[in-house]
């Protein structure tokens, strides 16, 4: 899950006493996590998760907000901030592969690394992936996916999209150490972006925890059904909860990870998709539960607390003096939120969903 940290300076201003003595390390992390499941249950009962016709209400009146919105909120251009948090701070505690979305552990007790891979090599499998094909990594990040690709696949030709010249710039180097030449990553928000002629026409087309930053489904899956072949597939990975939809929107105090991290962002039902297949259609679909997600975080963090002496200079030089230990802690608090949420019910509400989509059958789909 990818996040954006704002001027610590604002949680003077919109976070209640609580937050602040969270954010300044006064607050246990056994309370912290207590209170992140409080508002959970919160969460779940405003919702109307066990009250079918609300919800379903609720889904259908969202769907149709969803068809009015732009393709990506106003808000979510707070995400260049992300981007512009260094490559060493994610390289100081991340997996090795720098996978900043939720890794799989089939045996429940694998270490980060093996988890990353793990997944990535469950991609492979569910996208159908060959060698030899042309193959489009939307949202690529620190290029954990389109190093992997590339690597695995050395006929392929390999296209990673970031709207980040770091991000870019880390990719290029690290594909250059490893040797390879059949990756080229450019920089574009997929809301703008257009391949040139010729330049589209991909077989796969992977989106690995990013339709979580958009907002027109319909509006995005018709631009990416135009970017593939005619026989091509989409693959796509995206955190969810099982029945319910909603956006992150920052409405009171307690709203931090809205406010803080996600602001602007949605969180989809698992048939959040399904509504949208005038140009794709769903072929397969599949469901991870949360505890994949739970025990990412809980590395993250663990790596996170273990590399503090290393990644505290980082954040003094890119925040100043005062503002780093802030910064450090909320990073602390948003892996305690995430392992918090797909956590909760032992991971039986929110957790992680994949889709194949196929371009043949599309005209015959129903909305």
């Amino acid at each position: 899950m990818t996040a954006t940290t704002f001027d610590s300076k604002s949680v003077t201003d919109t976070d209640g006493w609580f937050i602040r003595y969270c954010e300044r390390g006064r607050i246990s992390d056994s309370v912290i996590r207590g209170g992140i499941s409080a508002l959970l249950w919160q969460k779940l009962r405003a919702e109307h998760v066990d009250d079918d016709v609300a919800r379903i209400d609720a889904l259908n009146a969202f769907v149709e907000e969803l068809n009015r919105a732009p393709l990506i909120a106003d808000a979510q251009t707070t995400s260049r901030e992300l981007h512009d948090m260094p490559a060493s701070f994610f390289e100081a505690y991340l997996g090795p592969r720098m996978k900043q979305s939720c890794c799989y552990f089939p045996q429940g007790e694998d270490t980060l690394a093996h988890a990353e891979d793990a997944m990535l090599e469950l991609y492979g499998e569910r996208a159908e992936l060959v060698d030899g094909q042309r193959i489009l990594d939307i949202g690529c990040g620190w290029g954990a996916q389109s190093l992997w690709l590339a690597e695995r696949y050395r006929q392929s030709q390999v296209v990673g999209l970031t709207n980040s010249a770091r991000q870019r710039e880390f990719i290029e180097q690290r594909a250059a150490a490893r040797g390879i030449t059949n990756l080229k990553i450019v920089i574009g928000d997929v809301a703008t972006y257009e391949f040139a002629a010729g330049d589209a026409g991909f077989d796969r087309v992977l989106s690995i925890e990013n339709f979580e930053h958009m907002k027109n489904y319909r509006a995005l899956l018709a631009k990416i059904s135009h970017w593939m072949s005619d026989d091509g597939k989409l693959f796509v990975h995206l955190f969810a909860h099982r029945l319910i939809a909603y956006h992150f929107t920052a409405q009171d105090g307690n709203d931090w990870m809205s406010r803080h991290f996600f602001g602007g962002g949605t969180m989809p039902s698992a048939d959040l998709l399904l509504r949208f297949q005038d140009h794709l259609r769903v072929e397969k679909q599949w469901w991870l539960d949360g505890t994949h997600y739970q025990r990412t975080a809980n590395h993250w963090l663990a790596s996170l607390d273990a590399a503090h002496e290393q990644v505290m200079p980082i954040l003094r030089e890119t925040f100043g003096e005062d503002d780093a230990p802030i910064v450090f802690q909320r990073w602390r608090m948003f892996y305690m939120a995430v392992a918090g949420l797909f956590g909760y019910r032992h991971g039986r509400e929110w957790g992680v969903a994949h889709y194949l989509f196929d371009k043949r059958s599309a005209s015959g789909a129903q909305a």
